[in-house]
């Protein structure tokens, strides 16, 4: 990640994911959760664009979705 990427919620894990699934619901895999509740993004190849677009759905159902060039 650079210093300006967005990062997810290091936040305690139970009661966010418990409101994620009310608000959503839907069941949410607890082994997916584990790896998306983390400071670190997943490995992913470069897009041909060379842009991402990155979307966050907090616990309580609000998104934000912004555009990033990658290099």
């Amino acid at each position: 990640l650079t210093k300006n990427a967005p990062r997810f919620s290091s936040a305690p894990s139970s009661a966010p994911c418990s409101s994620l699934k009310t608000t959503l619901k839907a069941e949410i895999n607890q082994q997916a959760w584990a790896t998306l509740n983390s400071a670190t993004s997943r490995a992913f190849e470069k897009p041909k664009s060379g842009r991402i677009a990155v979307k966050v759905i907090n616990h309580l159902g609000d998104e934000e979705m912004k555009v990033f060039k990658v290099s």
